[in-house]
């Protein structure tokens, strides 16, 4: 008797990318890193959250099963809104957008977990019908999530498949559209009474679904709650959050429910989910970030590493998650406030931050600067303006950015002080407050207001930096790299990476390790080639090695980013009487002399 196929009734999810061919003949490499990006920081987050399982991969496509139709829908959703945000800085003809189909019905299961049949075909099929962007399903799928996803679908009718024996039934959904609200009086002549109003979600409003348990290991459960906890609370440390407790928010521990609904049952603007597996020997945890209003997907981080002790990765897996997280839920506040017809203080604040945080130059800071200032015109008070302020003057005096270095950091100072008399615990204000004092020779006073700042928000990873900053400036120099090498692990894709990676150069060109100072220093410009000083500092290092020629050039680089800066601006700005600070100091000026910059 011949041996029967291993079959299953299952969900099947096929995808590829709209005009791959001629994405690969423009630009072969970069459509390659771009791809591989997308998976790595959308899809395949989105694919475990929702409980898929690749099936396997080939060039552009992708092949994925789900136990359910309304998984693999709610996938397909987040999946394509998160593209539709990372491709809206890209012309039509360089986006990498995905088609996606997807069936149920019966499948042949190979030893290996492969799956074939007309199922599968049925499928990939679908796929190629789709609009780039959009979503198909057969009838068969259509019928399971019917009433259950609240989204527009259009029924295309019957179609013929290549390969398939008979007509598919085809529906399209509309993956940018918002649903159909129910209008009980329609046809019964009745006026609908009015709804009661309910106020609009506050700024920064979000609540932390209890991350899912991938693995079903219990003894695991106490940990993936603890996570849930820790990011609930540091959350809540963010300036004007507004975070769902976590009673609350355990509630929906094991339910499958839309985050529209969630939206509205909680009057939140975002939404954070997450699952953790562990494995034998690695922990990883996948977070998406959802627009409550749209469903749209905002944001998705992929955290994986080697299995260590728990409390100590519990602790690291928190801290990394709420400082991306206090960066992108501003982004999507500032991009809320573009749309606003009147900007208030808060909307005007939002995008002066989303400005900065992109990079720092003078050009950018002066931006922002602008949003701020007329933040405050309207509230005189509002304190996370006021720091925004501050901290522009900061960068631009400690950076060496402008000749009148000295109001600059005064200017900084009177800002913080202004936000800590009506908010004393704000920790980003004494954050700046004692990089300010490391920056005007006050080191010991500055460290100690930065370790405040880490008692009120202990991901404050910046405060880290400082404090290393501040032990250069007392002599110890040899002590600072240890303080920034925590802020990055902390914060490794932090908007300040650049900065600290900058800080790292200096203490080693201090030291007279100059091939280590000339490292970071490439690090840094890596992360951000637009801030000038490093590109000085790479310059002091080369020239110190004898690498006169890429000494030039880095000199340069950074001159035709500020082609005001001089030697006498930095050797001006000192920030310290420390006798060993000030003669490891000589060194950076020694080897800018040598690399041919500006005296002033």
């Amino acid at each position: 008797m011949p041996k029967r196929e291993r079959r299953k009734l299952t969900t099947i999810f096929a995808a590829d990318v709209a005009g791959y061919s001629r994405l690969m003949g423009a630009d072969e490499e970069g459509t390659m890193r771009r791809l591989r990006a997308l998976r790595a920081e959308l899809i395949e987050p989105v694919i475990q959250v929702n409980r898929g399982r690749i099936v396997k991969t080939a060039g552009d496509g992708i092949l994925i099963e789900f136990a359910s139709v309304v998984d693999a829908m709610r996938c397909s959703l987040e999946m394509q809104r998160g593209l539709a945000v990372r491709n809206a800085d890209f012309v039509p003809e360089k986006r990498i957008e995905f088609r996606v189909g997807i069936h149920l019905g019966d499948v042949m299961v190979q030893p290996d977990g492969d799956l074939f049949g007309d199922g599968v075909n049925i499928a990939a099929r679908l796929e190629t019908m789709c609009e780039p962007g959009g979503v198909c399903l057969s009838r068969a799928a259509y019928e399971q999530v019917e009433g259950k996803i609240a989204e527009r679908f259009t029924d295309l009718g019957d179609k013929e498949l290549k390969n398939i024996a008979r007509p598919v039934r085809v529906f399209a959904v509309d993956v940018g559209g918002k649903a159909k609200s129910p209008n009980p009086s329609a046809g019964t002549g009745e006026a609908s009474s009015p709804r009661p109003t309910v106020p609009a979600p506050p700024r920064l409003s979000i609540v932390v679904l209890p991350f899912a348990n991938f693995g079903g290991n219990p003894e695991q459960e106490y940990f993936v709650d603890g996570v849930t906890d820790s990011l609930t609370t540091d959350l809540s440390r963010i300036s004007g959050s507004f975070v769902i407790a976590r009673n609350t928010a355990f509630t929906y521990k094991g339910k499958v429910i839309d985050v529209k609904d969630i939206g509205r049952d909680l009057n939140v603007r975002y939404v954070l989910e997450g699952s953790v597996q562990r494995g034998d020997s690695r922990l990883r945890v996948n977070v998406q970030l959802i627009d409550a209003e749209t469903g749209n997907h905002l944001w998705a981080e992929r955290f994986d590493k080697p299995l260590a002790d728990l409390f100590d990765m519990s602790d690291e897996i928190v801290a990394r998650l709420a400082r991306q997280l206090d960066t992108e839920l501003i982004a999507a506040e500032a991009r809320r406030a573009v749309r606003a017809p009147h900007p208030d203080s808060m909307d005007l604040y939002f995008q002066g931050a989303a400005v900065s945080y992109r990079s720092a130059t003078p050009k950018l800071l002066s931006r922002a600067r602008e949003f701020y200032e007329r933040a405050l015109a309207l509230d005189p008070n509002n304190t996370d303006a006021l720091v925004g302020l501050a901290s522009i003057d900061c960068y631009i005096g400690a950076g060496f950015m402008a000749d009148d270095r000295a109001a600059r950091l005064a200017a900084a100072e009177t800002a913080a002080l202004r936000a800590l008399s009506v908010v004393p615990n704000h920790a980003g204000a004494h954050f700046i407050l004692g990089t300010v004092h490391i920056t005007t020779n006050r080191a010991a006073l500055g460290l100690s207001e930065c370790e405040h700042a880490l008692t009120l928000d202990r991901n404050l990873a910046a405060a880290h930096a400082s404090i290393g900053v501040a032990k250069r400036h007392l002599g110890r120099t040899e002590e600072t790299e240890g303080h920034i090498v925590e802020a990055l692990r902390l914060s490794p894709r932090d908007t300040q990476a650049f900065l600290w990676l900058w800080m790292i150069s200096l203490a080693k060109l201090n030291l007279g390790d100059d091939e280590a100072a000339a490292v970071a220093a490439r690090r840094s410009i890596e992360v951000n080639r637009n801030f000038p000083a490093v590109h000085f500092t790479l310059a002091a290092a080369l020239a110190q090695l004898g690498r006169r020629d890429e000494a030039r050039a880095a000199t340069q680089a950074g001159l035709t980013l500020d082609p005001k800066f001089t030697i006498r601006r930095f050797r001006d700005g000192t920030s310290s009487d420390n006798p060993t600070y000030i003669a490891q100091r000589e060194r950076i000026i020694e080897g800018m002399r040598k690399a041919g910059l500006p005296e002033g």
